[in-house]
């Protein structure tokens, strides 16, 4: 969990940082605030529903492989799959918040002298 936290907070970092200009011309074209924030944590989240549906249907289809190194577990708990997955769902909202965040306060002359 702390390494998808990680990376996907390094992720987003980067992409904020390089779209620095974008965002700078979106906020002097009279863009707000909000909708910086938004624009930034909904490519987040996007990426973490994609990766979540993609890691639910591999666990699903691995569950013969997993049944025989469990003891006393069923391998499609779904108390534990609920449970994992709205962790990473709230852990990729923070993550991606705190780009968001920073995309959001761009001051635009600053962004559009950036290169």
């Amino acid at each position: 969990m702390l390494l998808a936290c990680v990376g996907l907070y390094g992720v987003l970092s980067y992409a904020v940082a390089r779209r620095t200009n974008e965002i700078g011309i979106r906020m002097a074209l009279g863009a707000q605030s909000r909708n910086v924030l938004w624009l930034v944590l909904r490519e987040a989240l996007t990426l973490v529903i994609i990766g979540v549906i993609i890691g639910l249907v591999a666990s699903l289809a691995a569950t013969q492989t997993a049944s025989a190194l469990l003891f006393e577990l069923k391998p499609n708990d779904p108390l534990t799959i609920t449970l994992a997955t709205l962790l990473l769902l709230t852990v990729a909202a923070l993550a991606g918040y705190l780009p968001a965040r920073r995309a959001a306060s761009v001051d635009p002359m600053v962004a559009l002298r950036e290169e």
